[in-house]
């Protein structure tokens, strides 16, 4: 764009009149009548994303002159080209000017011809504009303060939902500006601008989905299958449910992908032998299900869950109810919560639970511990060792063997920067506004250590998310869900059941919940076992509908 301002109506109107014959056909000519009104306009065009190559302002203004003007409009858009209007009497002013606030040039009045006294001029301010752009319209532009959970948890949630979005640090110029653009309270961050220019402060999850374009509420009442949770399971599911005719919706309270979406490398999935990140295979496996139909609902976790004869209602976070012939239990798990002397209070200020890739830049020269002895905590350590200048893998068990796969063991011994530490816990984490080291306790010897560090990634236990189900939902101790055979005992049927049947093999004590993936008992826990017990669950609910 381009903005004109003055207090003369007739110099507006002739000013923004040559503007148009000549740049018209590539750039949108604004016009105000005062600075300030001028400064709302700056502001509105900040919020929507909008780009602003030069502006021009009249000296000689009521309220606020030109030269005030320009250098408030500079910090909205500091890469837009500032041009003052001038008698000649203000010659000396408009040098100044140039001199003082960066002013990029002055303009006589009048300055006819345009042809000679102001294209010749503008071309060039144009054509700097050009070689040193304002940032890419249309992105989702988050401003936040590195070391605050809140601002890591958008962050988190915009990467992990395939949004693209720009960070900036409101304790930096860039940052700043974005703040004074959406007039917000610095104080109250993170602060969301969207490309069609309005702005969230401190939104929560559902609010930000909706306002990124994520869909976050059903289109329908009634569903043959509603999946719950959008880890390679339920995308499993989802994929075969859709593309066999079921009319199939997927819930998920976070982001595609599960745990498995957060992994940076996956080598021994079926058909890809240079690997996959979790990113890119959830994303394939998102955009496949909608591509056949499915309705993928975000943000959104489901809360109850209540039979009534053959169909089944889900209540959503927002309160909204859904109900679903049958119902495909993903949920996965959690990490287990790390008991460390104040790691809690560190939790998106140093310490995450899960990859958290979005933190790898802030890891460069840094030294990163990494809790846990799983797959996931190898590719973690493999994957921060690009960035990081020391990894410490912090394994509770005597060996890697026992639980990570001997193709990552192998990686992990190749890499110089890697330090495996067995028979070791982290025992306690500390630091004010941020982690600044961690305690390490050795089981052998009993000695603990104090090492600086500025990260710690969690991948410890698995807790499944099962709280929200009804009783007659028979679970394992640690609540895991049990299906098929581990239902039955001696010939009898698990209570309640009326069926003339056995539950089928992924079915739960509750005819027409099926369950896949890490959230059923005894189940393996592998990407590759979880997609395959999704497809198998879509075949049953097949059965099932069949039947009943």
């Amino acid at each position: 764009m381009l903005l004109t301002v003055d207090d003369d109506p007739s110099v507006s109107r002739a000013v923004a009149r040559d503007l148009r014959r000549r740049y018209g056909s590539e750039y949108r000519v604004v016009r105000a009548d005062s600075g300030p009104d001028a400064l709302d306009a700056l502001r509105e065009i900040g919020r929507r994303g909008g780009r602003v190559a030069v502006i021009l302002a009249d000296y000689r203004m009521p309220v606020m002159n030109g030269i005030d003007f320009l250098e408030q409009a500079m910090d909205l858009f500091p890469r837009a080209r500032r041009v003052l209007l001038t008698a000649y009497a203000d010659t000396e002013a408009a040098i100044d000017a140039i001199n003082l606030v960066d002013v990029d040039h002055y303009l006589l009045k009048p300055w006819q011809p345009p042809e000679e006294k102001l294209y010749p001029v503008i071309d060039e301010l144009i054509a700097g504009w050009l070689a040193s752009p304002d940032p890419a319209a249309g992105e989702t532009r988050v401003v936040g303060h590195h070391w605050s959970s809140r601002s890591y948890e958008v962050r988190d949630f915009l990467a992990r939902n395939q949004v693209p979005y720009r960070w900036f640090a409101a304790d930096e110029p860039d940052g700043a500006r974005l703040l004074a653009v959406a007039e917000a309270d610095p104080a109250a961050i993170p602060v969301v601008l969207t490309p069609d220019g309005r702005v969230f402060t401190d939104p929560d999850l559902t609010e930000l989905a909706a306002a990124v374009g994520l869909q976050t509420t059903p289109t329908a009442e009634l569903y043959d299958v509603v999946i719950v949770g959008a880890g390679p399971a339920g995308l499993g599911a989802a994929v075969y449910g859709a593309s066999e005719g079921l009319r199939t919706m997927l819930v998920e309270r976070r982001a595609t992908g599960g745990q498995a979406g957060q992994s940076s490398r996956i080598e021994n999935y079926l058909g890809f032998p240079d690997g996959i990140s979790g990113a890119q295979l959830t994303d394939r496996a998102r955009r496949q299900a909608v591509r056949f139909g499915t309705e993928i609902v975000s943000a959104q976790p489901v809360t109850g869950l209540e039979v009534t004869g053959p169909t089944k209602t889900l209540t959503l976070g927002d309160g909204s109810q859904v109900q679903a012939r049958a119902v495909v239990l993903a949920t996965g798990v959690a990490y287990r919560q790390h008991e460390a002397t104040g790691l809690a209070g560190l939790v998106g200020r140093g310490v995450y639970y899960g990859s958290a890739a979005t933190e790898a830049e802030a890891c460069a020269g840094q030294h990163v511990v990494v809790v846990g002895g799983a797959n996931s905590a190898g590719q973690a350590a493999v994957f921060f060792s690009r960035h990081a200048s020391r990894v410490t893998l912090a394994v509770r068990g005597p060996d890697l063997a026992a639980s990570m796969s001997s193709y990552l063991i192998d990686q992990i011994a190749a890499i110089d920067t890697i330090e495996v530490r067995t028979c070791t816990t982290v025992v306690e984490c500390c630091g004010d506004e941020h982690l600044d080291s961690v305690t390490l306790l050795d089981a052998n010897t009993g000695e603990s250590t104090e090492v600086p560090a500025s990260h710690v990634f969690v991948f410890i236990g698995a807790v499944p998310s099962t709280e929200w189900l009804p009783e007659r939902v028979v679970r394992d101790p640690r609540g895991f869900v049990l299906t098929g055979p581990d239902l039955v005992h001696d010939g009898r049927r698990p209570a309640g059941w009326a069926l003339d049947r056995d539950p089928y093999v992924l079915e739960s004590s509750v005819p027409g919940l099926f369950v896949a993936g890490d959230v059923r008992a005894a189940s393996v826990k592998r990407v590759a076992s979880a997609v395959g017990e999704g497809a198998l669950a879509i075949t049953l609910v097949h059965e099932y509908l069949a039947r009943h």
